[in-house]
Parts: C-alpha cells; sequence; structure tokens
C-alpha cells in the first residue's frame, strides 16, 4: 500500500460505522478465516507463501495484484494516481476473497482483509465511507490477527512497493489501531526466519 503517513482517524463517522456492524444480527463471521496484516515490507506475504506450500488455504493480497493490472491496462485505480478508486478496487478483491474462501473447509489464511483497506484511507488523510465501515462488521475474520511488525533490516522497496520506512511503519501502526478498534485481538510476529514464523502461525490457527 502506498501512502503518506498520517495520524489515525477515530472521528465519530468511524464509531457509528463500527456500532452499526456489531450491533448487526445479520453479522456474518467466519472463525476459519485469518488474517496476517502488516506494513509493507514486512515479511508477510513470504510467510504467506511458506504456508501454502505447506498446504494451507491463502487467499493472496490486493495491493500488488491490483497494481500490476492498473498498470497494464493503463488505469488510474493507482495509489499515486486515484487512491480512493485504489481503495474501491481493494475492497472489492477482499470481499470476493472472502467469498472465495468458503470453498475451503479447514483454516483459511488472508494476506490482508477488509479492515486494511480503512487503515489505507485513513493513513492517506481521507474519509472512510459508511459502507466501508459496514463491509468491515459484516464481513468478520477469525478475532485473532497476526501482524508483522515493521523490519527496518529486511525492508525493501520495489516497483510496486514504493512507500519510505516511515510510511511502512506508519501502516504498521495504522494497522494495530484499525484492527484494535474492531474488536480483533492482534498478535506480532517474531522477527524470525520464515519457517520459525510459519511454526508460530500454525501453532496458533485455530482448530476446526
Amino acid at each position: 500500500m502506498a501512502v503518506a503517513a498520517r495520524a489515525l482517524d477515530a472521528g465519530p463517522a468511524a464509531q457509528a460505522g463500527r456500532t452499526a456492524g456489531w450491533a448487526d444480527g445479520r453479522t456474518a463471521v467466519s472463525k476459519r478465516y485469518t488474517i496476517v496484516t502488516g506494513g509493507p515490507g514486512s515479511g508477510k506475504t513470504s510467510l504467506l507463501e511458506a504456508l501454502a506450500d505447506q498446504g494451507l488455504a491463502c487467499m493472496p493480497e490486493a495491493g500488488r495484484a491490483i497494481i500490476r493490472d492498473q498498470v497494464a491496462i493503463g488505469g488510474s485505480a493507482l495509489p499515486w494516481i486515484d487512491r480512493e478508486a485504489f481503495a474501491a478496487q481493494m475492497l472489492g478483491w477482499e470481499l470476493r476473497s472472502w467469498h472465495e474462501a468458503e470453498q475451503h473447509t479447514g483454516p483459511v489464511l488472508f494476506d490482508r482483509g477488509i479492515p486494511d483497506v480503512i487503515g489505507y484511507l485513513q493513513l492517506c488523510g481521507l474519509a472512510v465511507p459508511a459502507h466501508l465501515w459496514r463491509a468491515a462488521g459484516h464481513f468478520r475474520y477469525h478475532p485473532r490477527v497476526f501482524i508483522a511488525p515493521f523490519w527496518p533490516e529486511i525492508f525493501a522497496q520495489d516497483a510496486e512497493r514504493k512507500q519510505s520506512p516511515a510510511e511502512a511503519e506508519a501502516t504498521h501502526r495504522a494497522m494495530m489501531g484499525v484492527y484494535g478498534k474492531l474488536g480483533y485481538e492482534l498478535v506480532p510476529l517474531p522477527l524470525a526466519s520464515v519457517a520459525r514464523r510459519a511454526g508460530f502461525v500454525r501453532d496458533r490457527l485455530p482448530l476446526i
């Protein structure tokens, strides 16, 4: 996610959206769905690739795929052109991933989730629309969320990851804030090898 570091918005609209989502009796909750979130360049995607190689179902990250597709077609839904359009694309991706995961019978790991879109907009200083708060309230995940801390030693930029280290660290703080406000329990990943991280996650996955 390409963002400018901004303070997390905790205004009344956010509170109203969260309350509406939690109070809604139709709220869909899947305790089989576990999110791995964090700032860019923190090793979460490498971790999920390793877990997928071990046979676990994993849903890929929205941001990179959307950037590749938009660049390929000359589109404008890019974080350096139209951040709101980029966020809308990410929300659509995450909703589709949530439903596609229903085909799996065991635990499913997600490389980010719907709350990440909220965090992205807040970091950009943009308003979070009410329907996005409703989506975060209605399409829930397992209450335990793994978060990859900012790790300067492994952080690197590339063609799709243009954020600075400061922006990556700000993203981590934003995700801590938004997931906490949505009632999730955050479990930091250890600053360790991919293999050790994979074992850490597997030991803590929900028993289905």
